[in-house]
């Protein structure tokens, strides 16, 4: 008789195993460029209100599945997240002050800055 964690064991062994050779078996071109073939497995607690809209935007970028649109998403954040970075960079660079205008350009006004601050996408 075996206990509990020696079966336990043996079929969490067994099922990397089948999850190995499964992963051997996918073909190359099925994967993306970049992708190294190894994946995590991520959950997200939605409310309805946010599940309507994820399906509103699936349905209008034609993105046929959840984890293509968690993707799209994370693409995007990471973007935003490289622009912050880079934004820090700058004023980091230039200890608080104006960065220079390139040459022939003038440095927006007050008004200017203020009616791009009310601008609403």
């Amino acid at each position: 008789m075996t206990s509990k964690t020696g079966q336990k064991s043996r079929t969490v062994g067994a099922t990397a195993k089948r999850r190995t050779s499964t992963t051997a078996r996918t073909p190359q071109t099925r994967r993306k460029q970049g992708d190294s073939g190894a994946t995590s497995v991520a959950q997200v607690r939605l409310r309805p209100d946010e599940m309507a809209d994820l399906q509103q935007v699936m349905q209008t970028l034609q993105l046929h599945s959840l984890s293509d649109a968690l993707r799209e998403g994370l693409r995007l954040l990471s973007r935003e997240a490289t622009e912050v970075a880079a934004s820090q960079e700058i004023r980091d660079f230039y200890r608080g002050a104006q960065a220079p205008t390139p040459e022939g350009v003038l440095p927006a006004t007050t008004a200017e800055l203020a009616a791009a601050d009310e601008t609403e996408w």
